[in-house]
């Protein structure tokens, strides 16, 4: 399918329901309610960050790998009670969805974001660039991630990433 050609069953409805999510899940991260994080996600859905290099080399090395909401849960934990980082904050700019493939039962979107990142008492910096490569089950009512992949652009990416992308 040629870059600039929708699936026949996109409208600009089920556009705007995936850019509603993407801009929910953003927002959600980038205002540290972190405990809501997995609710955008299926119970079986699978999150992953990895680099470009690792994903075109269909590696399945990431850097964080959660294979259930459950693990995604106990990473929040763990980042609220356990882990010792220096304090910061995400602001996220989230491109519209593209729908790449579309079926009865799941979207396949791909959607370009930045990340910057603020530590406290330094200026904001852009911490990560890249994409989502996501599978959303649309239920009739609410579009929940059944597999969200983000891709870095960059292989220099901060080994101790903390707080979901």
């Amino acid at each position: 399918m040629p870059d600039n050609a929708f699936p026949p069953k996109t409208d600009a409805a089920l556009l705007h329901r995936i850019d509603t999510l993407n801009r929910r899940y953003g927002h959600v991260i980038d205002e540290d309610q972190l405990e809501d994080w997995p609710t955008f996600f299926t119970e079986d859905a699978r999150y992953m960050i990895t680099t470009r290099q690792n994903h075109e080399a269909n590696m399945p090395v990431g850097l964080i790998l959660c294979e259930n909401r459950g693990m995604m849960e106990d990473r929040v934990s763990a980042l609220r009670v356990a882990n010792l980082f220096e304090p910061h904050s995400y602001r996220h700019l989230i491109d519209p969805p593209i729908v790449t493939e579309q079926n009865e039962t799941e979207i396949s979107v791909q959607t370009s974001f930045a990340c910057f990142r603020t530590v406290q008492a330094s200026a904001p910096e852009i911490f990560c660039t890249g994409k989502y490569l996501d599978r959303i089950i649309d239920d009739g009512q609410v579009l929940r991630l059944t597999e969200r992949i983000v891709v870095c652009d960059s292989e220099r990416i901060d080994t101790l990433i903390v707080i979901p992308l």
